[in-house]
């Protein structure tokens, strides 16, 4: 089963009042409105599992093959715990809210779910002048809590600014917020789990304010805050350029750059495989499969070799 054929997967769109219509213009999928927001590309997550389009398991989610076929990612049949990624795009035609995440144990003992959740970014277009936040001045628990409570947003949140080609690296912890006029593909924990710092005061289409998790927040928050320290490293593969963007405890990221042709070997127990920009062909067993800006797919345990052929941008990434 898929011994020689990628597991192609159908995105999961998700509305957001900071959506817009780029995952539409940029990506060409079909969103449910003009406040389009999230496209969950590789989930296993139930909040947006993604449909498998072809081979034996066509129209099943990708969590029915992890749960069913865990050979496919070398797993044992009997192994438990869930599908440990998730691969969004993400459209932030006005600024996301500001948020912080939980680590693994405060989400299994506070939430009840397995996973907190640790994610990164790959900036894919950025409007001139965009920023994100990360970070915050803060110095002690005392002082954090003191300026959430008086709403001292300028005074405590760090303001970045970045562009496209742009890797920002966001452990659990950290606070953080997206800003208007960036596309990212983000890698993550499969969790879904958001405490709200701060929504600038806006209101929902019904006329509300969305929830927010002050104490929890304060709670998770790393203290003082510390940019992670990220080593990326590069390699050329014939006409691919392999730049690792991170590996830590929860995944590795990978930036492709194909500019010809490259044979490549699989160095993990499965890929997870985004293209970004440009066309190409992945040929396997003598078969050719159209890659597109826009596709998403697994190259599973029974892989073992494969050939890019094209011009072309990947984000690659796996346990």
């Amino acid at each position: 089963m898929y011994n020689n054929e990628p597991i192609f997967l159908h995105p999961v769109l998700q509305e957001r009042i900071w959506g817009g219509q780029k995952l539409r213009t940029e990506f060409h999928y079909e969103i449910p409105s003009d406040k389009t927001g999230e496209a969950w590309v590789i989930s296993a997550h139930p909040n947006g599992p993604s449909m498998i389009t072809n081979g034996p398991l066509a129209g099943k989610t990708l969590a029915d093959a992890w749960n069913e076929h865990k050979e496919l990612f070398n797993k044992k049949a009997d192994e438990q715990g869930e599908y440990p990624l998730l691969v969004k795009i993400l459209d932030a035609a006005d600024d996301l809210s500001v948020q912080v995440h939980p680590n693994d144990q405060f989400a299994r003992e506070v939430e009840g779910v397995p996973y907190g959740k640790t994610e990164c970014w790959y900036v894919l277009s950025a409007e001139e002048g965009a920023e994100l936040v990360l970070g915050h001045y803060a110095q002690t628990e005392e002082e954090l809590a003191k300026m959430i409570d008086q709403g001292q947003w300028d005074k405590l949140l760090r303001r970045v600014k970045v562009k496209a080609g742009d890797f920002v690296y966001v452990p659990s912890g950290t606070i953080h917020a997206i800003g208007k006029g960036i596309v990212i593909l983000e890698t993550q924990q499969s969790s879904d789990i958001t405490y709200r710092v701060y929504d600038y005061g806006r209101k929902d289409a019904a006329g509300n304010t969305r929830e927010l998790h002050l104490e929890r927040s304060k709670q998770v928050t790393t203290v003082p805050h510390q940019d992670a320290a990220v080593e990326q490293t590069e390699k050329v593969n014939g006409g691919l350029a392999e730049k690792k963007l991170v590996e830590e405890q929860y995944f590795t990221v990978y930036h492709w750059q194909l500019n010809g042709q490259a044979d490549c070997e699989m160095n993990a127990d499965y890929l997870q495989v985004s293209v970004i920009e440009g066309q190409a062909a992945l040929i396997m067993d003598g078969q050719s499969f159209e890659l597109k800006k826009g596709t998403h797919f697994i190259l599973p345990q029974g892989v073992r070799e494969f050939k890019l052929q094209g011009n072309a941008e990947f984000i690659v990434s796996h346990e």
